[in-house]
């Protein structure tokens, strides 16, 4: 519905806060490390809040003044929860925001890696986010993520970061190491996702999938599937 029917997809509150996280962030980090500090954080937000503010998706919310500041708070406690999980002084930054474009296994990609650093054995692919970290149940899938990030870059520069990891902000780190076998892994995932891509564009049959974020979705009310699972879900006691 977004990517083929090209129906609009305006981010929700979750989404903007991890924005705005990310931006105070980006700016924070390529800093010189002795910058680095809360209150240079809040500055920051300071500054760039008029940008957010004058955005189209942010005013899209609706929010009232109440709302808004509830919004800011949220944004807040995503940046200054950085400082729960490391002391950005002691992070050797050698790129945020670096973009990449390069073909995994055949597919296309291109992504924006939040933050590459060097630590005393090799190269680190680290990305940013606003929310919970995921049970082990779902650890692998979330993963994914960085690791054709480090793919990419391995691909791009020719270096193979040692490290990819999610900084759940305020909660902590989910890492693994870079293998051979683990890029392997994730880029076998991505071919598979690219192949059943491609058979349903020629197909031009897009069967949804579930689950527990339906709820969320803001195509629901034109998915029936959706629908009856979001109808299921109090009837099961979930």
């Amino acid at each position: 519905m977004r990517y083929i029917e090209k129906l609009p997809d305006p981010p929700g509150e979750a989404a903007l806060v991890g924005t705005f996280a990310h931006r105070v962030l980006e700016v924070l980090m390529d800093l010189d490390p002795t910058e680095r500090t809360v209150d240079t954080a809040r500055a920051i937000a300071a500054d760039q809040w008029p940008q957010m503010a004058d955005d189209n998706d942010f005013l899209a919310l609706g929010f009232n003044e109440a709302e808004a500041r509830s919004f800011r708070w949220k944004s807040w406690n995503a940046i200054e929860g950085l400082w729960a999980i490391e002391d950005p002084r002691n992070v050797n930054v050698e790129a945020t925001e670096q973009r990449v474009q390069t073909e995994l296994g055949s597919v296309p990609f291109s992504g924006v890696v939040d933050r590459l650093e060097r630590e005393a054995d090799g190269l680190v692919v680290s990305d940013y986010k606003s929310g919970k970290a995921p049970s082990p149940r779902y650890r692998e899938s979330r993963l994914d993520q960085v690791l054709l990030y480090a793919a990419a870059v391995h691909a791009s520069t020719g270096e193979m970061p040692v490290r990819a990891r999610l900084l759940y902000l305020g909660d902590r780190h989910v890492a693994t190491d870079v293998t051979n076998a683990a890029l392997d892994s994730a880029v076998g995932r991505l071919g598979d996702t690219w192949s059943a891509i491609q058979t349903a564009c020629s197909t031009d049959s897009f069967a949804p999938t579930t689950g527990p974020l339906c709820g969320w979705c803001p195509y629901l009310d034109r998915c029936t599937e959706g629908q009856e699972a979001v109808a299921a879900r109090p009837a099961a006691g979930r």
